[in-house]
């Protein structure tokens, strides 16, 4: 199976088990991990385009489990993160990773945040090698194996 198969056939499995959990998945510590995580792996290679900024919010508002939080509220809480990131990606990566642990708390949700930022990474047709790599460091902060994803 090309590489390409395999990645989209893992995004659509993840996206379906996140449907699966919706109501499960409507803490604070889910929703702030869910949106640091977007604008890590928004940022991950460095760079974030004005292109690549506008499709990571439109995924974000047109995911059916994020609807369980007001749209303008994770448009804010991913622009924050992704400022902290863009200013000093190195610095701001320890910041949004502290983030992002906060879920760990509880397992489903901690699962349902890194299966996130795979969708997220996966939504242009590639899940690129610097995108593997941050969520890979999320799965960690999780204290979630990173081989059960995959990564």
């Amino acid at each position: 199976m090309a590489l390409w198969s395999r990645v989209k056939e893992s995004v659509q499995s993840f996206q379906t088990q996140l449907e699966a959990k919706k109501n499960d998945l409507k803490s604070g510590a889910f929703r702030d991990a869910s949106m640091a995580m977007c604008a890590l792996v928004a940022a991950a290679d460095g760079v974030v385009e004005p292109s690549e900024r506008q499709r990571v919010t439109q995924l974000i508002i047109g995911n059916d489990v994020l609807r369980n939080f007001p749209a303008d509220d994770l448009q804010r809480r991913f622009d924050a993160n992704l400022a902290t990131l863009t200013a000093d990606f190195q610095v701001g990566k320890v910041s949004v990773l502290q983030e992002i642990a906060k879920a760990k708390k509880k397992p489903a949700e901690a699962r349902a945040v890194i299966q996130i930022g795979i969708v997220i990474g996966g939504a242009d047709g590639t899940f690129d090698a610097s995108e593997q790599a941050v969520v890979r460091e999320a799965c960690y902060a999780l204290d979630l194996p990173p081989h059960e994803f995959d990564l």
